[in-house]
């Protein structure tokens, strides 16, 4: 870690509130309403930022599992999201959520009209906004706490 967290604090509350309380409060709420206001199945979600994890490599977020309603995806579920490309685990649009976290974080000048064509067989606009908003919420504050050294000591609020 390459922030200097003072004897007894709790390094992400110490960090993202006590530091930067006016931002890091903000950054916390917007990561937390991904979770708590998705619309999208819980596969595609998880394709998504488990491929986002994979990239950023934020440890937290390479173990971490979304539950819903007390289900989380299979143990096998990460290995394919490595694999999205050709795995038979997926249906298209889990498949499109791997695909498209990938290419959000490392080639979103390449999303062309074949691309979007895809997507939006797949996809509602709600959807499409919903998921490129928590690509972004995932892709920023997971590698916020890679890039300082917080992932290692990372917990959720209120998880």
């Amino acid at each position: 870690m390459i922030i200097d967290i003072p004897e007894g604090q709790e390094p992400i509350g110490y960090v993202w509130g006590d530091m930067v309380p006016g931002i890091g409060m903000a950054a916390a709420n917007f990561s937390l309403s991904v979770y708590e206001h998705t619309t999208l199945g819980l596969r595609e979600f998880e394709a998504a930022r488990l491929r986002i994890a994979q990239i950023n490599g934020c440890l937290f977020c390479l173990d971490w599992r979304t539950e819903r309603d007390g289900q989380k995806v299979e143990e096998e579920f990460a290995g394919a999201v490595d694999e999205w490309r050709t795995t038979e685990a997926f249906d298209d649009r889990t498949r499109l959520a791997a695909e498209y976290a990938e290419r959000y974080a490392l080639d979103h000048h390449g999303l062309d009209d074949a691309f979007w064509a895809r997507m939006t067989a797949h996809y509602s606009q709600h959807e499409i906004v919903e998921l490129s908003m928590s690509i972004g919420s995932w892709l920023a504050f997971g590698r916020l706490n890679h890039v300082l050294g917080l992932d290692a000591v990372c917990v959720l609020p209120g998880h």
